[in-house]
């Protein structure tokens, strides 16, 4: 076959929606995700979306997809040598009465074989914000498979888009109804910020000067988590917003801290962190629709600092 000028090619199946399995072949990860080929870049090399290992696309082969292709590789070369044997066939006649014939005829085989599967189904789809490729994962927070950009900030925005699209909901709400979801929304705020800003310190770790003590940061206390940014990375949170834009951060993080622990009661600790001064004790707190808008937009700001200032640590 050295000298036959036609090339195996083959092409990997994908799943109804178009996507591709991948796995990642650091053994200490080994997790499975897919990509949208339709949509990805001529880079030659894959980011683990979990693990952020980098390697050559054909590494991140699933054990499905080799055996499918072997299969189908074998397939073509068997046509191949079919064909050619089949030029090979010959059939010479006897002479006169009595002479001798001798003819080679090639018969097909049974056919190879091939393997067959189906791509797994994955928790979260995501579209990378810088380059455009359309992945899926297991969880949430992921590496971008093309470009490498972790979707930590992108993930949080959308969070925070959901909680003023409810906030706006809310206006149409009877007032107890309203309040609630009001109060929901606040909550929503806070989660969505304490998991973006843990999957940052965690993928950044290394950065910090204590890689322990950079993944075990919560967000959810917004001055303890600016000591901590401070002490670990050098980086002052408060300076991604201006001073009235910090205090009114500081005390609706308060504000969710008396709904989550003291059913909205107002306490002396809530009045001496917050600043509070319309606050009375024993009394419940209020927060308005105005208030958690607010503090979307600040940890969207705040968000994008940290992401963008560690981003520059080397």
């Amino acid at each position: 076959m050295e000298d036959y000028e036609e090339k195996v090619s083959i092409s990997l199946p994908v799943d109804s929606e178009g996507y591709l399995g991948r796995v990642c072949p650091n053994n200490q990860c080994k997790m499975y995700f897919k990509i949208h080929p339709e949509s990805a870049s001529d880079n030659e090399t894959c980011t683990c979306p979990y693990c952020g290992n980098k390697a050559h696309n054909n590494d991140y082969a699933t054990d499905d997809q080799s055996e499918t292709g072997n299969s189908l590789i074998f397939e073509q070369i068997n046509d191949l040598l079919e064909k050619e044997l089949k030029n090979m066939e010959f059939d010479i006649k006897p002479k006169g009465d009595f002479g001798l014939g001798v003819s080679l005829k090639v018969k097909s085989g049974p056919p190879i074989p091939l393997h067959h599967y189906q791509e797994k189904q994955l928790e979260t789809k995501i579209e990378c914000s810088k380059c455009g490729l359309k992945y899926t994962v297991y969880g949430v927070f992921a590496f971008c498979p093309d470009c490498g950009q972790h979707n930590s900030l992108q993930i949080l925005n959308r969070s925070l888009e959901v909680v003023q699209k409810l906030l706006t909901i809310s206006e149409d709400a009877e007032p107890e109804i309203a309040n609630k979801m009001i109060e929901n929304a606040l909550e929503d705020c806070v989660s969505a910020f304490d998991g973006f800003g843990r999957e940052l310190f965690k993928v950044s770790a290394k950065k910090a000067s204590d890689e322990e003590k950079a993944k075990k940061v919560s967000f959810q206390n917004i001055l303890g988590m600016q000591r901590k940014a401070i002490e670990l990375f050098g980086i002052d949170p408060q300076n991604s917003l201006t001073r009235n834009e910090w205090d009114s951060t500081v005390m609706i993080f308060q504000k969710r801290h008396l709904l989550s622990h003291k059913m909205g009661v107002v306490d002396e600790e809530y009045i001496q962190k917050s600043q509070d001064r319309t606050a009375r004790i024993r009394r419940k707190i209020k927060v308005s629709k105005e208030e958690v808008n607010s503090l979307c937009e600040n940890l969207s700001k705040l968000a994008e600092y940290l992401s963008s200032e560690i981003a520059k640590l080397s």
